[in-house]
């Protein structure tokens, strides 16, 4: 049983869709720059479904010019999903520039359960303060050495100063005092490549127009789950899904938010 002092306030399905729709209408009139450091599978992908939304996506690597790309952004996005020398020597340029110039930064550890390099990195990467870590349970459990229930996910998240977006059957958003599990999503994400990568790109577009990271996150995370459901009605199967997903996000709206959004108990 979780202490009642250290315990997080879940956020309440009310709150999360308003959030959620002040954050797209934000989103939308912004048009937000978010650069991408992310997987050579992924940038595709990851730019289409940043430009459906609304955001406007950049992916140079380049050690030349990558500190003044990010330094005109407004939100960073660091995926490992390739994890070369370019993209390691990228990603230290890239950070250090988000931290000068006071932008929110997203970390996806992506199959750091897979080789102790990674997790190694990740871990040197998270003591920089990204504004959130977005991730599945099998990551969670090799940067947290920890099981990846609602107790340990709130409990990494406060120790570390971020927040944790964990994704899974029932996403769970947490940080140092507040929580909430999201229960959206369609099986067919999985079936698509870079789909969690161009979430996470998502939550950095989400943090460049809402301070609050929680909020950003989850806002996020909601909108991503709820595109895939929409896509799924007019998809039959993968192929279609990938194209579905873009138009869903590029139509979605408070409405559609507001009547859809499920939240419920992890784990």
């Amino acid at each position: 049983m979780r202490d009642p002092q250290t315990a997080a306030r879940l956020m309440s399905r009310e709150e999360l869709t308003s959030q959620a729709a002040a954050v797209l209408a934000r989103l939308r009139g912004k048009a937000p720059r978010v650069h991408c450091i992310t997987n050579s599978v992924a940038q595709n992908f990851t730019a289409n479904a940043l430009l459906a939304l609304g955001a406007v996506p950049s992916m140079t690597l380049s050690g030349e010019e990558i500190g003044a790309f990010v330094a005109r952004s407004d939100a960073l996005l660091v995926n490992l999903g390739t994890f070369d020398r370019e993209r390691r020597e990228a990603t230290s340029i890239a950070v250090d520039a988000a931290s000068q110039n006071g932008l929110p930064w997203v970390l996806d550890p992506v199959f750091v359960d897979r080789a102790p390099q990674r997790a190694v990195y990740a871990r040197d990467l998270i003591f920089l303060e990204p504004k959130a870590i977005r991730l599945n349970a099998a990551e969670f459990t090799a940067l947290a050495d920890a099981a990846p229930d609602v107790a340990a996910v709130e409990s990494y998240a406060r120790a570390r100063r971020t927040v944790v977006g964990l994704s899974g059957e029932a996403d769970l958003i947490a940080d140092s005092g507040r929580s909430v599990t999201i229960a959206n999503g369609h099986s067919l994400m999985a079936r698509v490549t870079a789909m969690g990568c161009a979430a996470s790109a998502i939550v950095a577009g989400c943090l460049a127009v809402e301070d609050d990271a929680l909020a950003a996150t989850a806002s996020a995370m909601l909108i991503v789950g709820i595109a895939g459901e929409m896509a799924a009605e007019k998809s039959q199967g993968p192929g279609s899904f990938a194209a579905a997903i873009l138009d869903a996000l590029y139509v979605i709206d408070a409405k559609m938010i507001a009547e859809r959004a499920r939240t419920g108990a992890h784990g």
